[in-house]
């Protein structure tokens, strides 16, 4: 299913992104584009009754170089084969070989000459940096030290076994490689080392530094799609054991928890550390800055291993220097308390000091409270140059002080922003664990979408990027020739960043307050998060899922927001006033007789499209027997007509020019200066999807309408969203006006 899903999204590319190529209508039920329901995944969204996943366990040897800058390592992988299949070969991921001279990342990347460039940029465009980058891969045997076939290609690895692996069954082999590690300065990757020529030290950030278990599900076998450089990881849960091994003086934060601390840590650290877990109001500093100072001077020449233990978790990382500062403060989460962690050199502070740990425990208290409770021992935030990068229970991230430790509101901002978005991902997709390789929406929208609720609740004011309506209305009206559905793969995107983090994060925002309302949508999306918590999730099934928990119908705006490049555009064409005919209408401030015709638009034709004309009359009239059928009772329609007198009727003309149905959101100012607003569901566009009349009444007369008055659907045109207004000059107005016919 997963390949008509593709098809169909290159049909809606291919054809101009016709929505109707795709579907009859908008209100059409997605069911003919989502798989099947089976066993696996049921029509609810829910996993099914024969629900199955793999799993990998590592016992992890590696080994920092910090004179070479080199990681040399040893792995025993441990597959657990719980399919109903066979399998007679298994798949691993190398990362690293994305920067291999080889790497089709470079060949498929398209480039340009300029007049001028500057040297970076031009080095980096063309490959020049003269790095020897990519895995080597020193050895791959079973168990009992017999060499295993293998075939690499790319950035996947092929493991030939002697007798499939039957459904049930377990299998362990080994590897050993190494690597050369890479200046995050020359290429920006997710990993690598920050050199630091002031006091000539390193700060590292290590992930995908081992060969990793593909993804083999229920829904295309093995996902071994290549890594090119965006489109992300999708991985295994399992359990680790990792003994990394650097140099003594360094400080190491990594995945999971510290086996060994006594070996590793002087007394005062430990006291500290111990401390640190009984302190929920403020962070316990652990590694002081002045000894972190210290150590940068000295560079000890001996080494030391620390040892970590992670259990249920989809990959592993790590962060080491001499360098790092470390706080660490106590986080209540249901009957848990984590550790909220930061690690940092000085470069960092005061604003990390200030501000990481604070950070961290404000996402996992948020995200804790829209999906599950947290289940891990520690969440750590390491500071690293220009990155924003997660893996299970730690993350890398950029926002630095100047020189002089001054920063600037902006600094400080985009810095707790991409804290809280980097910890936030322990969620989306660590732990809600979707195909990272081939839906970006869902883990960098459904988290940017929590990272905006973080930011509203967590701090006052925040300058969110994402997540408002209003903030996304540029990218909603560009040009659809450099736009693309979000149900798009992660290496076809255009606009990255608006496609996948903020549109998708928008859209459930409006959701939830326009479309759904915050109660019914938590408690869906709580679902969903509950559902899929250490399992794989599908796009259907968080689509299913939301419906399933709510009882909204939502396939109509999954089809719009997530499958087409339409936009919001609604317009008010029309606003007719109308008062029921009496003898003589009295209308406030002047007294007349209302006359048949009389339109919104003031009947000179002027070009103001107000309320000066006056009401337009209609008629009740009593009712024809005919219209009761086989009823024997009648209406008192003497008491109907009571009603209807007095009343100022308003038949108001939607235009929807931007394609997107959603709701109408209407606010009326009467003549008295109180306001009301009417919210009418999108379903009223289900049977004419271009336009509708709506007609409202209230005691009061209309002085002022406005569509979407707090901005929360997008709308890509607020100059057509009010009445009154001018009227368009029409070419026929405009040949009038120059014949003076």
């Amino acid at each position: 299913m997963k390949k008509l899903l593709l098809l169909l999204c290159a049909g809606v590319i291919t054809t101009g992104y016709a929505q109707q190529e795709t579907f009859k209508g908008k209100f059409e039920q997605l069911g003919q584009m989502l798989p099947t329901p089976n066993e696996y995944r049921t029509g609810s969204g829910a996993p099914g009754p024969k629900y199955w996943q793999q799993r990998a366990d590592y016992d992890i040897d590696v080994t920092l170089d910090d004179k070479n800058q080199r990681i040399t390592g040893k792995e025993t992988i441990t597959y657990f084969n719980n399919s109903p299949d066979a399998l007679t070969y298994l798949w691993l991921q190398l990362d690293q070989n994305v920067r291999e001279q080889e790497t089709n990342t470079q060949k498929t990347s398209t480039n340009s000459m300029e007049d001028s460039l500057s040297t970076k940029s031009a080095a980096g465009r063309f490959a020049m940096y003269d790095f020897d980058g990519g895995f080597k891969i020193e050895s791959i045997t079973d168990g009992a030290g017999k060499k295993l076939p293998y075939i690499i290609n790319k950035t996947m690895m092929r493991v030939d076994l002697e007798e499939p692996l039957k459904s049930g069954e377990n299998f362990s082999f080994n590897v050993e490689w190494n690597y050369n590690i890479n200046d995050r300065m020359e290429d920006g990757g997710r990993s690598g080392f920050e050199y630091f020529p002031a006091d000539d030290n390193y700060v590292y950030t290590i992930a995908q530094f081992y060969p990793r278990m593909c993804v083999y599900d229920d829904y295309e076998g093995w996902q071994n799609k290549q890594f090119l450089g965006r489109g992300e990881f999708t991985l295994t849960f399992g359990n680790y054991k990792v003994n990394i091994t650097v140099p003594s003086d360094h400080i190491v934060a990594s995945t999971g928890t510290l086996q060994n601390a006594k070996d590793v840590l002087t007394k005062t650290e430990i006291e500290r550390f111990e401390q640190s877990k009984k302190s929920f109001d403020k962070p316990v500093i652990i590694v002081t800055q002045a000894e972190a100072e210290a150590k940068e001077k000295t560079k000890s020449s001996k080494t030391s291993t620390w040892t970590y233990s992670a259990e249920n978790v989809r990959d592993f990382a790590f962060a080491t220097s001499r360098k790092f500062i470390w706080d660490a403060q106590a986080v209540k989460v249901g009957n848990k308390t984590p550790l909220a962690m930061s690690f940092y050199p000085k470069e960092g502070n005061p604003l990390w000091e200030q501000e990481s740990t604070k950070a961290v425990k404000a996402t996992l208290e948020t995200y804790s409270k829209y999906t599950i409770d947290y289940p891990y021992p520690v969440a750590i935030s390491v500071h690293a140059a220009s990155i924003g990068m997660e893996y299970p229970m730690i993350c890398f991230n950029f926002g630095r002080p100047d020189p002089d430790g001054t920063f600037s509101d902006r600094t400080k901002y985009r810095m707790i922003g991409v804290i809280i978005h980097e910890v936030g991902h322990n969620f989306f997709p660590m732990i809600i664990n979707s195909d990272e390789r081939q839906w970006t929406w869902m883990d960098e929208g459904l988290n940017t979408f929590v990272q905006y609720r973080t930011e509203e609740e967590q701090y006052d004011n925040f300058p969110s990027r994402r997540g408002p309506a209003s903030k996304i209305v540029d990218y909603m009206k560009g040009d659809k020739e450099n736009i693309r559905p979000i149900m798009t793969n992660s290496e076809q995107i255009t606009q990255f960043g608006n496609n996948a983090y903020a549109k998708p994060a928008t859209a459930l925002n409006i959701l939830r307050e326009t479309v759904m309302g915050p109660e019914l949508f938590d408690a869906a999306f709580k679902e969903y998060a509950s559902r899929w918590a250490f399992k794989h999730p599908k796009p259907a099934d968080f689509f299913r899922t939301m419906e399933d928990a709510s009882a909204v119908d939502l396939d109509w705006f999954w089809n719009g927001w997530f499958y087409t490049v339409d936009n919001v555009n609604i317009s008010v064409d029309e606003v007719k006033w109308f008062k029921m005919r009496t003898e003589d209408v009295q209308i406030e401030n002047k007294s007349k007789k209302v006359k048949k015709g009389d339109l919104s638009a003031s009947a000179d034709n002027s070009e103001m499209m107000d309320f000066s004309g006056g009401p337009q009359p209609f008629s009740l009239v009593d009712t024809e027997e005919s219209a009761y059928r086989e009823f024997q009772n009648r209406l008192d329609d003497k008491a109907i007509m009571q009603k209807f007198e007095n009343k100022n009727f308003y038949e108001i003309k939607f235009v929807n020019k931007g394609g997107l149905v959603m709701p109408i959101i209407v606010e009326f100012t009467f003549a008295d200066g109180t306001k009301t607003i009417e919210k009418i569901p999108a379903e009223i566009w289900r049977k004419n999807e271009k336009e509708v009349s709506k007609v409202f009444y209230f005691d009061k007369e209309v002085t002022n309408v406005v569509l979407d008055p707090n901005l929360e659907t997008a709308d890509t045109d607020v100059s057509d969203n009010v009445f009154p207004r001018k009227r368009e000059v029409s070419k026929f107005d405009e040949f009038k006006g120059k014949s003076g016919k």
